[in-house]
């Protein structure tokens, strides 16, 4: 249907403590939620304020 989102599972996260985030685009936005606790729902993100989150995780500045 028109919104359902593709998930994807964090590259980082492990089996071994089940600690895991799955992230979601869209138009102009991206959602982040707790693998476990779909349930419990989702933050979004603008695109510009994610890209810019992962440039300074990447850059070490996190």
């Amino acid at each position: 249907m028109g919104n359902t989102r593709e998930w994807r599972k964090s590259s980082y996260s492990s089996g071994v403590n089940n600690n895991c985030v799955e992230v979601a685009g869209g138009t102009g936005t991206v959602s982040v939620r707790d693998t476990q606790n779909r349930g419990l729902g989702k933050i979004d993100f603008t695109s510009a304020a994610w890209a810019s989150f992962l440039r300074d995780l990447k850059d070490g500045r996190l």
